[in-house]
């Protein structure tokens, strides 16, 4: 999982309201409307064409040689990653190509009264760049805490032993990197960004979505989806990305990323590559700091 780490993200398929502005349009690729002044609000209503939102576009340019040669290659590996993947490459996916989908949703009910129980120590639960500290580069503020279930990498066998039937719902999805109970403040905006690795998709099971629903959603490049309880959004995480909760209540999704199917040789590239990951420098120290906030929260075994 080369490039760039500060590109961790929160992020939300056909099931959930999707709107697709450039649907139908006339307007030529790479056709701009807007004058500079009106570009970020655009941007951020995904008002731009699809290719104003690929994943080459970084929040922070490298600013070395190196790394600006970590990014180039970076670059195409994931290009030739993609030009492999089975289902094309989207920013959100219909929840009609993957099969386990049906009994993930199913099961959501039991998720939800697992969330409800852990949801009482939400003011000791870690926010986001209290376990990968990259994050703090798209949040500064509390309004982003997280419950690792699972993590590259990590042990999150104390928090998972809390949750026995979201540990068994994750065992339906092959291939399950990370898992964690996602949970956005009152208020909370997510800056524009993208993810670290396009060797994965990201699935978000809508587990309590306040009122009112259209003011809690989310942007993939120049696609506005919004969460519904116990169905399931699926998308690319590495498409520029925003998030809004607009309400005076919290969000909650189950954030789970899995291996994108690939056909070969990239599948076998992708799962080394997930299986070598744990080595990173920035993910061996999320490790050391997952177990800090468990043994606060949960007390340290002798």
């Amino acid at each position: 999982m080369t490039g760039n780490t500060s590109s961790l993200a929160d992020g939300l398929g056909s099931v959930a309201k999707t709107e697709r502005p450039w649907a139908g349009s006339s307007r030529q690729p790479g056709a701009s409307p807007f004058h500079a002044e009106d570009r970020a609000a655009a941007h951020a209503e995904g008002r731009l064409p699809l290719e104003e939102y690929d994943r080459t576009h970084r929040i922070h340019s490298a600013k070395t040689f190196l790394g600006r040669l970590g990014d180039r290659l970076q670059d195409w590996v994931e290009r030739h990653l993609v030009a492999a993947s089975v289902l094309g490459d989207h920013p959100v996916y219909g929840n009609e190509h993957f099969p386990w989908v049906d009994k993930v949703e199913a099961g959501w009910p039991a998720v939800r009264a697992e969330l409800d129980h852990v949801m009482q120590f939400h003011d000791q639960m870690p926010c986001f760049q209290d376990i990968v500290k990259e994050v703090s580069l798209i949040q500064s503020d509390n309004k982003w805490k997280t419950f690792f279930l699972m993590g590259v990498g990590m042990d999150c066998h104390e928090n998972a032993s809390r949750c026995p039937e979201t540990m068994k719902l994750l065992s339906n999805i092959p291939n399950v990197s990370t898992a964690f109970f996602s949970i956005l403040a009152p208020g909370k905006h997510i800056p524009s960004h993208r993810g670290a690795w396009a060797g994965i998709l990201r699935l978000h099971l809508g587990l309590q979505v306040p009122e009112p629903r259209e003011e809690v959603y989310i942007r993939v490049a120049n696609e506005q989806c919004r969460w519904q309880e116990g169905k399931c959004l699926v998308f690319d995480d590495t498409w520029n990305h925003e998030v809004w909760n607009n309400t005076d209540g919290h969000r909650v999704v189950l954030f789970v990323d899995f291996e994108r199917p690939l056909r070969q040789p990239w599948e076998w590239f992708n799962h080394l590559v997930m299986n070598l990951v744990p080595l990173a420098p920035f993910l061996r120290e999320a490790k050391g700091r997952e177990k800090t906030w468990a043994e606060k929260m949960w007390g340290k075994k002798e």
